[in-house]
């Protein structure tokens, strides 16, 4: 659905620029008149057509899609990840992910190495205070 037609199903005129919370009013009023339910049984079928139009412009308008691309504030057009988090955080996110990393990865693996060096010398101690004379035993 295009921007102007979802802009006069909702009773805009087709060069403005609604706030998302008249859209939301507009969509609301409109969704309250024409609701499947509140007709007989012989013109549900019309107005659940006109119902689901309205949804599909309201959810045009709300999000703000033209053909796959969000419209910002601020006049620019921003290709958005199917996160919905733009490109350019997404990729300084993942670029700097080593820095967050890197200091764990050294915690373990030094927890690790001074860990195995610790008990070989509590282990070599032990072997010396107490002899065994198992056969078995190293």
């Amino acid at each position: 659905m295009q921007v102007e037609e979802a802009k006069i199903l909702l009773g805009f005129p087709p060069n403005s620029r609604p706030d998302p919370s008249q859209v939301k009013a507009a969509y609301r009023k409109k969704v309250w008149e024409s609701h499947p339910d509140l007709f007989p049984d012989d013109q549900k079928l019309g107005a659940e057509s006109k119902f689901k139009s309205i949804s599909e412009a309201y959810s045009c308008l709300e999000s703000g899609d033209v053909k796959g691309q969000r419209y910002s504030r601020a006049g620019v057009y921003s290709r958005v990840v199917k996160t919905g988090v733009p490109r350019t955080y997404a990729s300084a996110k993942r670029g700097n992910a080593w820095l967050i990393g890197a200091p764990f990865l050294l915690i373990v693996l030094g927890t690790i190495g001074l860990g195995g060096i610790k008990a070989n010398r509590a282990y070599t101690q032990q072997k010396q205070t107490f002899p065994s004379h198992n056969p078995f035993l190293p």
